[in-house]
């Protein structure tokens, strides 16, 4: 009678106990432009319950799906009227199980507030090549890769606390604002420390911290007057997803029926958004197809997914604070579904700027993706994206450093970039950059310091919002031809062994500090020129390889010349009427001389003078 009576006891709790294993989001805030709210709720075989919540708050819409294990429970957070209550699972009259949900209040302001823009410059970093701030994070009991640092596609061990202890290095540069690589759970079992195969969209990866590290890492960086971008993947998750793994339906991916356990890889061509020519069989390669094995395509044509993905976004901003959003492979989503995606966080923060990776080589297609493009109205779409990136501009100056005049090389390729600048409709919020952790480090291709002044003169002085990536301003270098693990090599003296220590001058070697202090005097001078961050353009058609603009406004005027000749130039300075107007002299911001500015201008071989117009 007594091993009845357990069993009975034993089959009861299976069946009225521990039916939620997960809520998302986990808690959210009063006071949202948007007052509604879908809460996913997953439990084995949950659908089969009845749902209640507390307080007599009113369920706006149930949303059943394929999967049993599923419910979609939609409220009105305008209606509820207490900070918690609770989402009661019934069986009949019987509560089988429960879950308190909080609806917190909101920072002050929070809907208005600000973000990057051409006012900042934007630091790159893999959090996992950084610095290494805690190593008893290095391997977890539940996260399946562990640290290797000798291996150059495994994970090394740099995580938040690494970020946080050097904040101070990056605020001694001049850096404004922080865009880390993914840092949410990638649990993937090898190559996991780019960050890209998420598995967690809730978590931070407990190799990187935990939660409450990231918004402490928001709270560091705003004291010190900086910000903090996110990395953030709508085109594909992780295959160790546990929504991937349990779905809620067929159609959470494109799930090819053709392919090996549904994967099918992309064609990549990302022209065929907009191709009026292109096939349809084409497009959906493209868009349905997989970025890689481990990353299963999302299908932004579900509301769900849509909906789950955009909440997700939200609750980010909201819960650590965060000043804007960098989005991976934004090319590659459905595009209304992407487009909904956006303007659903545009809508609740007006002011937060979202940049896309729209990896293409033609401003025209790269435009079409920018919130208000006349090119994509032609169609009646719009993104609602506020920023691209100018890939156009990195390839010229992946070639033009090593080239002498020419037609259409050379300056030229520079010049000619920036005459396409009409074709965007918001040309001061694009993103311009050397290099990034997926292309060829910049001191590869030109190891001679002379080059990466250029550079940095070029890009701290254009519009738009300068991008730098981590370890270039002390001359690291990398060759993506021996594979991505050696452009994302370890920041020497981010790990407590390291003979060369990077973040403090006297742990850099003499050319290390060379790089360094130019770097630093171009961003911090900088940051006070709003004549480079809104000012208007006025360029010249380069002439034996030197490169003249000048940016302007009404109260101030930058004359900046690049010479790519390797041989000293004479510049006729009648040329520059227009830019110059009646100014005679200029100080130049690099070498801190007077230069008078009648006549002629003499200029070193492979040189840069930025010039204060006086």
């Amino acid at each position: 009678m007594k091993k009845i009576t357990l069993l009975t006891l034993l089959l009861a709790f299976q069946m009225f106990h521990l039916q939620i294993q997960k809520v998302e989001p986990a808690f959210w805030w009063k006071g949202m432009k948007n007052p509604k709210l879908q809460i996913l709720v997953y439990g084995k075989n949950i659908a089969s319950n009845e749902i209640e919540l507390s307080d007599g708050i009113q369920i706006k819409n149930i949303q059943k799906v394929e999967n049993p294990n599923y419910v979609f429970v939609t409220v009105n957070t305008n209606e509820i009227n207490v900070s918690k209550f609770k989402i009661n699972i019934k069986k009949g009259s019987k509560n089988i199980d429960s879950y308190t949900y909080e609806l917190k209040e909101r920072q002050p302001n929070s809907a208005n507030r600000q973000s990057f823009s051409s006012k900042d410059v934007m630091y790159l970093i893999m959090p996992d090549r950084f610095a290494n701030g805690n190593p008893s994070n290095d391997n977890t009991n539940d996260t399946a890769e562990k640290a290797d640092r000798k291996n150059p596609g495994g994970r090394h061990g740099g995580d938040i606390e690494g970020i946080i202890k050097n904040l101070d290095y990056l605020k001694e540069m001049g850096v404004t604002a922080l865009w880390n690589t993914p840092l949410l759970e990638d649990n993937e079992p090898a190559y996991s420390y780019h960050g890209y195969a998420q598995s967690d969209y809730y978590k931070i990866d407990p190799r990187y911290g935990t939660n409450e590290d990231y918004k402490r890492l928001a709270g560091e960086l705003h004291q010190r007057d900086m910000k903090l971008i996110m990395d953030y993947v709508t085109n594909h998750w992780g295959s160790q997803s546990w929504i991937i793994k349990d779905m809620p339906s067929k159609d959470w991916i494109h799930y090819w029926k053709d392919g090996d356990k549904g994967f099918k890889r992309s064609n990549y061509r990302m022209t065929t958004q907009f191709d009026t020519n292109a096939a349809k069989i084409d497009a959906e390669n493209c868009m349905d197809g997989w970025f890689d094995t481990t990353m299963p395509d999302m299908n932004q044509s579900n509301p769900l997914v849509v909906n789950y993905m955009a909440q997700n976004a939200i609750w980010w901003t909201e819960y650590a604070g965060l000043d804007g959003l960098r989005v991976d492979t934004y090319s590659y989503n459905d595009k209304k579904g992407i487009a909904e995606w956006t303007k659903r966080i545009t809508d609740e923060y007006p002011n937060l700027n979202i940049v896309g990776e729209v990896w293409m080589h033609d401003q025209a297609q790269m435009s079409y993706w920018q919130k208000g493009s006349k090119i994509s109205a032609i169609e009646n779409y719009n993104s609602y994206l506020p920023s691209v990136m100018d890939f156009t501009l990195h390839d010229a100056i992946g070639q033009v450093f090593k080239e002498n005049s020419g037609w259409d090389s050379g300056m030229q390729r520079v010049y000619d970039n920036f005459a396409n600048d009409f074709l965007y409709p918001n040309i001061n919020n694009i993103l311009v950059f050397a290099e990034n952790h997926d292309t060829q480090r910049f001191n590869e291709s030109y190891p001679k310091i002379e080059d990466y002044k250029l550079a940095m003169s070029l890009i701290l002085t254009v519009r738009g919002i300068p991008q730098l990536y981590y370890g270039s301003e002390i001359g690291m270098a990398g060759d993506k031809g021996k594979g991505d693990g050696d452009i994302r090599r370890d920041f020497p003296g981010g790990w407590k062994d390291d003979s060369n220590n990077g973040f403090v001058q006297s742990g850099r070697t003499k050319t290390q500090n060379q790089y360094f202090d130019f770097t630093k005097k171009l961003l911090n001078w900088r940051k006070s020129k709003e004549v480079i961050h809104t000012g208007k353009t006025l360029h010249y058609v380069p002439e034996n390889n030197v490169y003249v603009y000048f940016r302007y406004n009404d109260k101030e005027r930058i004359m900046t010349v690049i010479n790519n000749n390797p041989e000293k130039q004479v510049v006729n300075l009648k040329r520059f009427s227009e830019g110059l107007k009646s100014f005679t002299k200029g100080k130049d911001v690099i070498s801190d001389e007077e230069i008078s500015l009648q006549n002629s201008l003499i200029i070193s071989g492979k040189s840069s003078m930025i010039l204060e117009i006086k």
